[in-house]
């Protein structure tokens, strides 16, 4: 398995993935230095402010449109000259190959994550923030923020594995991104719509006890029921497409 990944990292590094990569954190660092100039409530630690500000471009857009980006890249050797054909005639068997795909995608989204992270601390730093840094509670953010992306990584997993058009798995992304926008407000739709629970995941609250800011029962039946739907049908499909 460790080397179907090593594989499958190869390929990736011969596309712009890299540079696809390095665009969240380029997103958070641009928002912060944007947001570097609101005026504060006395009181009020200023990370958190910066946090929530950068998250309204990141978590509610970036990172589920990047979902689609990454799982299009690192099926596109593949759906070329009968990749495909070649990939499977080789001693693995197809479970391993998903398995190995949505291994990879979870570890570039887990690094960009950690990269956002500093780069939100860089933009605090250059705005000269005198508060503490809460190490913590941005943390739960983030990590959050990689949970939430699961289900999502593995749709756009099954997707690019679907349709060899690089276009149509992230135009379908994109149809049910843009809504987000309007159903984070609704109290009523936003806890069930997977979209939307990067957003949701990565929202800070001071003072919240749990490990993640939403609802357990949210987050076992929203996240983890998508992931298992959307993991299980990606991989059935895949056990029996036709190459």
């Amino acid at each position: 398995m460790f080397s179907i990944i090593q594989a499958e990292w190869y390929k990736l590094r011969k596309t712009k993935g890299m540079l696809v990569w390095l665009a969240g954190p380029l997103v958070g660092l641009a928002m912060g230095l944007l947001n570097g100039g609101m005026d504060l409530d006395p009181g009020v630690n200023a990370w958190y402010l910066q946090l929530v500000y950068s998250n309204i471009v990141y978590a509610l857009l970036f990172l589920p449109l990047i979902t689609a980006v990454l799982a299009s890249l690192i099926c596109r050797y593949e759906h070329q000259a009968g990749g495909w054909k070649h990939l499977l005639a080789l001693p693995i068997t197809r479970g391993q190959l998903f398995v190995a795909k949505y291994s990879l995608l979870l570890f570039l989204v887990f690094v960009m994550q950690i990269l956002y992270m500093g780069s939100i601390y860089l933009a605090g730093k250059f705005n000269g923030f005198a508060d503490p840094f809460p190490l913590a509670i941005v943390w739960k953010s983030i990590f959050g923020g990689w949970v939430a992306a699961f289900p999502l990584l593995a749709l756009q997993l099954g997707l690019s594995i679907l349709f060899r058009s690089f276009a149509i798995p992230l135009a379908i992304n994109v149809i049910f991104t843009l809504p987000t926008l309007l159903v984070v407000n609704s109290n009523k739709v936003a806890p069930y719509y997977p979209w939307a629970q990067p957003f949701s995941m990565m929202y800070i609250r001071e003072g919240e006890s749990s490990l993640f800011y939403v609802p357990w029962d949210q987050l076992l039946t929203v996240v983890g029921g998508s992931f298992v739907l959307f993991f299980l049908g990606s991989y059935l499909y895949f056990q029996r497409k036709a190459v």
